[in-house]
């Protein structure tokens, strides 16, 4: 891998620089094209070279990042960024099922002693961790980050360490 360019320059096509989503790969002028892509998430943005701006060109919303001479600065979205209502309506989401859930064990509870005095306990935990997960992937997908790649990198790092 080239090393990235000098801190002090401007954003440029001709210069290589660290990728804003995944921070691991390197984006680097398309040729033929005027649009960059990182080598290892396989991102693609269009750079706006008078503001210094960089924007994701693959992503249904596209992210826009600024560059400041050394990092990439912002990670926002231009149009719909997620406000306080979609952060009720996700919170209510995880709470409201596992409420009911618990509300429901808590009314009825088992015959003590039974061998599955233990489910509504479980199931409740459960019904949270599947809530939230959903959540937590509608998250990933809506700030398109690539959390496989991620992991991959990480595990990449690691073993270098160890070899």
């Amino acid at each position: 891998m080239s090393e990235p360019i000098n801190s002090s320059t401007r954003l440029n096509f001709h210069g290589t620089y660290t990728c804003p989503v995944c921070r691991h790969g390197e984006i680097s002028a398309i040729p033929l094209m005027e649009a960059l892509a990182c080598n290892f998430c396989r991102h693609i943005f269009t750079a706006n070279i008078e503001q210094q701006t960089l924007k994701m060109a693959d992503s249904q919303l596209p992210l826009t990042w600024r560059w400041n001479g050394r990092t990439w600065t912002g990670g926002y979205r231009e149009e719909n960024e997620l406000g306080w209502g979609y952060w009720i309506a996700g919170i209510a989401f995880v709470l409201l099922p596992t409420s009911i859930v618990g509300l429901g064990a808590y009314l009825f509870p088992p015959l003590p002693g039974s061998s599955l005095s233990w489910l509504p306990i479980f199931w409740t935990g459960l019904t949270f961790l599947c809530h939230s997960a959903c959540l937590g992937w509608l998250v990933l997908e809506y700030y398109q980050f690539p959390l496989s790649l991620y992991i991959r990198a990480l595990g990449e790092r690691l073993f270098a360490r160890f070899n």
